[in-house]
């Protein structure tokens, strides 16, 4: 970002990339999709058609970034303005005994004529040790009352705070049966393995598309986060309805997927919040439970909401 707050990019013209450069997205594309499959060989996802995309971008999503940003960053530094404090590195009380030289003489330390007379702080621990996901449902219902257009603005002001802040972040879209060829659909916006500044331009292509199979995102995003050697791993998921592909994910069978999906990750300590935005809050409630559901009840207030809550676990 410029001094003014207005966001500085580079040509992205994906036809002016090398041919090495290009071979090198289509590598990491492929390993996305061999980590996906992999993680739910052992699930009932088993057998659905899955292919995980990574989204281009080009000089029309750097305006309409440049233009939500506008919008939306004023808040976004007000908030890190008042968490990156927090962040810095508190003065250490241990101290390390016997040391050559040090802030602090230990007489007690003289009768072994060692020459280890001092003692010095010890480094603070490495701040902050948090991982963020954010996944989003992409189902043709969030289309209706601006839900997608609210989740877009609230996944940019998270991917910005994110970065004043030095916060990995994974950010995925998902939905379901987009062809009998293409069961389930996954979009790489963001991703830990492969960190690029221009990813944030890759997020103007989130829309609204087909139906949602919510467990299996959840599975993939989840396993991604859990090999992460961060303390704290916080999984976000924007939707507005419950679970709901082809050919049987419905009802009670896919709400128990989840349910499983999230105490099974939970284990491994990812921490599951839902933002419910639609007219399903109720079922949502259900499945992840009071302590991990969030109403947004105003839309308008979404981004900032989600930004506060992450700082909260800082």
């Amino acid at each position: 970002m410029g001094e003014e707050g207005t966001p500085k990019y580079h040509q992205a013209n994906p036809e002016t990339f090398s041919d090495d450069a290009k071979q090198k997205a289509r590598d990491f594309r492929k390993k996305l999709n061999r980590d996906a499959r992999e993680v739910v060989s052992d699930s009932i996802h088993k057998s659905v058609k899955l292919i995980v995309h990574r989204p281009d971008y080009g000089f029309e999503s750097q305006e309409e970034y440049n233009s939500i940003c506008k919008e939306i960053m004023p808040v976004v530094r007000e908030i890190a303005r008042k968490t990156l404090p927090l962040l810095e590195h508190e003065t250490s009380f241990e101290f390390a005994r016997n040391q050559y030289y040090g802030s602090k003489f230990q007489a007690d330390s003289v009768a072994y004529q060692d020459y280890r007379y001092f003692a010095k702080k010890l480094p603070p621990t490495e701040s902050p040790s948090l991982v963020v996901g954010i996944r989003v449902d992409e189902s043709a219902s969030m289309a209706a009352f601006g839900r997608l257009e609210a989740a877009k603005r609230a996944v940019i002001a998270v991917y910005e705070f994110c970065q004043i802040c030095h916060i990995p972040i994974l950010i995925y879209g998902d939905t379901a049966d987009a062809s009998k060829l293409e069961q389930m659909s996954i979009y790489a916006y963001t991703d830990l393995d492969q960190s690029d500044a221009n990813d944030r331009f890759r997020l103007m292509g989130i829309r609204a598309r087909s139906n949602n199979r919510d467990g299996m995102a959840l599975r993939i995003m989840a396993d991604r986060l859990a090999g992460s050697p961060r303390q704290t791993k916080l999984l976000i998921s924007i939707s507005d309805g419950q679970p709901k592909a082809m050919d049987d994910y419905t009802g009670n069978y896919a709400i128990k997927d989840m349910q499983m999906t999230i105490a099974e990750y939970e284990r491994k300590g990812i921490t599951f919040l839902a933002a419910a935005i639609g007219q399903d809050k109720d079922v949502i409630n259900q499945i992840y439970g009071n302590e991990r559901f969030l109403d947004i009840t105003n839309l308008t207030d979404l981004p900032a909401k989600l930004v506060r809550i992450i700082s909260r676990y800082l």
